[in-house]
């Protein structure tokens, strides 16, 4: 018995042991802003107020420098205008003059993502494009209103995406399911691509920062932070990049849906 007890006490002491001192998820936690009472529907919580200043930096950085459209532009306003002509340019390129019009609501996706990841970067902030609560009504929206301007647009033309008419016929009934099946899936593969690479950069980075307090690997881990943090930096672009040409391409889809 006394045995049973000792090896009881040296297992729970070794699990002790081995328990991590720091938690890399605990940054993705989502907690109420004032108070500690529980997250309800209406809650106001670190993700409402890094979402509030997300849409803040959109209007610092595009409406304000542009308001007075100098001649000769300051610097803000020359990033607005890169920035503008760059989203346009890719948009055009993808869908054509006909996609321009949904230029606005393109612009507005990226700068939103943009802002986001980069306030994520910020020390003690909140990552909100790490929450598939935030990604998922991103993509979903971009998913409906691709389906809904599809129908509208084409009408029951907007079925000839599904049907891949320059394959082999008895080819075509399983390339339409499949080609079904992907479509579908298109809002879960758009939203958990960028909430899953900002999560797991920032997780990555809260681990080497656990292990910057010992000694002996200190600086080995202040190396590895700077370097993923460099990393990050060009992942929070990329990522908004990506999740805004996969819009054009989707957008393309609907104008354009013949196979």
């Amino acid at each position: 018995m006394a045995t049973e007890t000792t090896t009881a006490q040296g297992g729970d002491q070794a699990a002790e042991g081995s328990s991590l001192v720091f938690h890399p998820m605990d940054q993705f936690i989502v907690k109420p802003l004032f108070g500690d009472g529980a997250v309800g529907m209406f809650t106001v919580t670190n993700v409402t107020l890094w979402l509030f200043l997300a849409i803040i930096a959109v209007v610092l950085l595009l409406v304000l420098p542009t308001s007075k459209r100098a001649i000769v532009p300051t610097r803000m306003q020359s990033i607005a205008e890169l920035t503008y002509g760059f989203v346009y340019k890719m948009l055009e390129d993808i869908c054509g003059k006909e996609g321009v019009k949904f230029f606005p609501y393109v612009m507005t996706l990226f700068m939103f993502i943009v802002c986001a990841n980069f306030l994520g970067l910020i020390p003690t902030s909140f990552t909100t494009t790490s929450h598939f609560a935030v990604t998922i009504p991103l993509a979903l929206a971009v998913f409906l209103t691709v389906t809904i301007l599809g129908f509208v647009k084409n009408g029951a033309a907007f079925l000839g995406l599904f049907w891949v008419s320059s394959a082999p016929l008895a080819l075509r009934p399983i390339l339409a399911i499949i080609e079904l099946i992907s479509y579908f899936v298109r809002p879960v593969s758009h939203s958990i691509r960028l909430a899953g690479n900002v999560m797991a950069g920032h997780a990555v980075i809260k681990v080497f920062a656990g292990f910057a307090a010992v000694a002996v690997i200190s600086p080995v881990s202040v190396l590895a932070i700077t370097a993923m943090y460099g990393l990050e930096v060009l992942v929070a672009f990329i990522q908004a990049y990506v999740f805004t040409i996969l819009t054009c391409v989707y957008l393309k889809d609907a104008l354009h849906p013949s196979h």
